[in-house]
């Protein structure tokens, strides 16, 4: 489906849809998660994995946290740990080959890899050589196949060009730069001062090293920050030309995550700024040629993420869109989240619970999901709302055994308002996300969400545009 509007956004439906939501890198979202869900739960998912008659050949993907920064950004709500001291990284490779030997005792070495992302906290943080070292022990235990998607995240003051070539050495073939914004002023307010100049560099010999895909992360409603300056951002992003561009919007939890509290609420700019930013970026990426993906992603026609989104194959895993198939997550290291088989699981948040659980041989999970037959169905209409835009009712009854009027009964009450609105078209066949709709795709998938029925609290969550 191609997400072109006839016309551009009003900011009057920009602001009454300026309101908080999942992000649904998963359902249930991962505030659902229990602590009666233990490791030996996790062990048993493994077992079932590894066991199956075609376990071998399901997709499986991979996701390594490496929590160290050397400094700290005021607006990050990530699980890091901020240290000038290089020397904890290698006690934690050795942590995270242990977490590994875990895993292939319970399911086997040589599973085929299909995707593989280090987030963090910085992965570039670790040196050259603890890089190699981490991605050899990555390959001692699992196939990474040919052609999969390789992807590791940039802080630019962290490289350089001849890190870039042992980045490509390793085998990665996507890089994503954490830019947030190009106005020194803002830079300086969050503790992040980077040029342009620098990232621009970077970005081109990135190109002569031919990585597969640049992505630019970007956030809007930062301190300091105005819909003119964000301009001027957009022109240098829209000049880079990378071939993805994740556009995220700031969400202000001071209470919650203890470094924004360094940023002055008096200069974070107003709702009606933020939306002007929003409609500003839309109609900049789109007039230059991008396509928008959903949510918070743009990519230029040529990437994998847009023809797999007019294709129809888009998915959704909790690193966001993918092109890779629905497949099972295994998380390695501190907070890293998992999904294997109807479970998902998420490993404890402090170094220090984290070590200690490898210490004692157990697989260091502290809390997770067994999902119901309710949540797979929900899970299964949510997802391909967000990647889709569309629910075919046919598919989804013969799926899972259910007459789909009949169990959604209030959700399609709920969505005609969304349809008077011009977000969704209402057949007796199924559920179409308009073009328009797609803007606001999370308000859609949110109406088949049963946790946010029973509990409309939504302040744990970021703002739907």
């Amino acid at each position: 489906m191609n997400a072109a509007v006839a016309e551009p956004i009003s900011e009057d439906l920009l602001r009454r849809f300026d309101v908080s939501g999942p992000r649904y890198t998963s359902y249930p979202t991962a505030d659902r998660f229990v602590e009666s869900f233990s490791a030996e739960d996790y062990r048993r998912a493994l077992t079932l994995r590894g066991g199956g008659a075609s376990a071998k050949s399901l997709p499986l993907s991979l996701y390594v946290h490496i929590p160290f920064c050397e400094s700290l950004c005021y607006y990050c709500a990530c699980n890091k740990i901020i240290t000038k001291h290089h020397d904890r990284a290698l006690p934690y490779l050795d942590y995270l080959s242990r977490e590994v030997d875990l895993h292939i005792a319970q399911m086997g070495a040589g599973q085929a890899v299909t995707q593989l992302h280090l987030g963090g906290g910085s992965p570039t943080f670790l040196s050259d050589d603890e890089l190699r070292q981490l991605m050899a022990m990555l390959r001692r235990n699992f196939s990474l196949v040919p052609g999969g998607e390789y992807s590791i995240e940039v802080d630019p003051r962290t490289i350089d060009a001849s890190r870039l070539d042992t980045l490509a050495e390793l085998g990665f073939n996507r890089l994503s730069f954490g830019v947030q914004d190009f106005d020194p002023a803002v830079q300086k307010s969050v503790n992040r001062v980077q040029p342009a100049e620098s990232v621009f560099a970077l970005v081109a010999a990135a190109r002569e090293r031919n990585f597969d895909s640049i992505n630019v992360d970007l956030i809007y409603g930062l301190p300091l920050q105005n819909p003119e300056s964000f301009d001027r951002t957009l022109a240098q992003v829209v000049e880079l030309r990378p071939e993805r561009i994740a556009l995220y919007a700031y969400a202000h939890l001071p209470e919650r995550f203890k470094p924004q509290r360094r940023i002055a609420t008096a200069e974070i700019p107003s709702g009606a700024a933020k939306v002007a930013m929003l409609a500003r970026s839309m109609a900049a990426f789109m007039g230059a040629g991008y396509v928008y993906v959903g949510m918070d992603h743009f990519a230029l026609p040529s990437d994998p993420l847009a023809i797999a989104k007019h294709q129809g194959r888009l998915h959704r895993n909790f690193q966001g869109y993918s092109t890779q198939p629905d497949c099972d997550l295994i998380g390695l290291g501190v907070s890293s989240i998992g999904r294997i088989g109807s479970t998902y699981s998420q490993n404890a948040k402090t170094m220090e619970a984290y070590c200690d659980f490898i210490d004692q041989g157990h697989f260091p999970v502290v809390r997770g999901l067994n999902l119901t037959s309710d949540d797979l169905l929900r899970r299964a209409v949510i997802m391909a709302i967000m990647c889709q835009g569309k629910v075919v009712f046919e598919s989804v009854e013969k799926a899972h055994g259910i007459k789909f009027s009949d169990y959604f009964e209030a959700e399609m009450q709920a969505l005609e308002k969304l349809a008077e609105q011009g977000l969704v078209a209402l057949s007796e066949s199924g559920i179409q996300v308009t073009p328009m709709g797609w803007f606001f795709v999370r308000a859609v998938a949110m109406a088949f969400d049963r946790y946010l029925q029973t509990d409309r609290s939504s302040a744990r969550f970021s703002k739907i545009i």
